[in-house]
């Protein structure tokens, strides 16, 4: 686990898992979030919460020509900005709560995201009004995921939460959630995760 003032950064090693099983339900997630992205046709992309860039490799796969990764850590971004060497991407670092004013971009991409923020509505009309034409979204699918963390042994004392995770949302809870600001257009469910890609209301 990596803290940088105080706060939660990066992804906690889960793509380097070497679980078989762990490595097979991260690829479900990928290809759902590669599906959504691509399915978006945006020219341009905005990825809030880049973190080691693993989202930020898949967006870039999409053949969009243009890709802003933000993160709340300088840190990470130090990483990604030494380890990309692709032209279409650039990295900033920027917090979510206070990223306006910024260029527009067809699509947001925001995942494992919002359960790190303890006032997510707010979270969730920030990403609104930054007026993009599609976004894709993720959350962990509670309580599977903490029920399948606690059985490889994860996070015990948590009962299987893992660090930094403020708000916990089941798919149901998530989907009412976006729809307060946005029309679902997609739902895609790799366990133990929940995908969706939405356009503004």
């Amino acid at each position: 686990m990596r803290i940088e003032n105080g706060i939660v950064i990066g992804s906690g090693g889960k793509y380097e898992m070497r679980n078989p099983v762990g490595r097979f339900l991260l690829s479900r997630f990928d290809r759902a979030v590669f599906e959504s992205v691509r399915e978006t046709a945006a020219d341009s992309v905005l990825e809030i919460g880049c973190g080691e860039g693993h989202v930020t490799d898949l967006i870039l796969r999409t053949n969009a020509s243009r890709v802003l990764a933000t993160d709340i850590s300088f840190t990470l971004i130090k990483e990604n900005i030494a380890k990309f060497k692709d032209p279409r991407v650039s990295f900033r670092a920027v917090d979510l709560l206070s990223i306006l004013p910024i260029e527009r971009f067809e699509a947001v991409v925001c995942c494992e995201v919002i359960e790190h923020l303890d006032n997510p509505e707010l979270g969730l009309d920030i990403l609104r009004d930054l007026e993009a034409r599609e976004y894709v979204l993720s959350v962990p699918r509670e309580p599977i995921f903490r029920f399948l963390n606690m059985c490889r042994g994860a996070y015990l004392r948590d009962f299987g939460n893992s660090p930094g995770h403020l708000s916990h949302f089941s798919q149901s809870a998530f989907l009412r959630f976006v729809e307060r600001r946005f029309i679902i257009r997609a739902l895609r469910a790799p366990l133990p995760w929940t995908v969706v890609r939405c356009s503004p209301r």
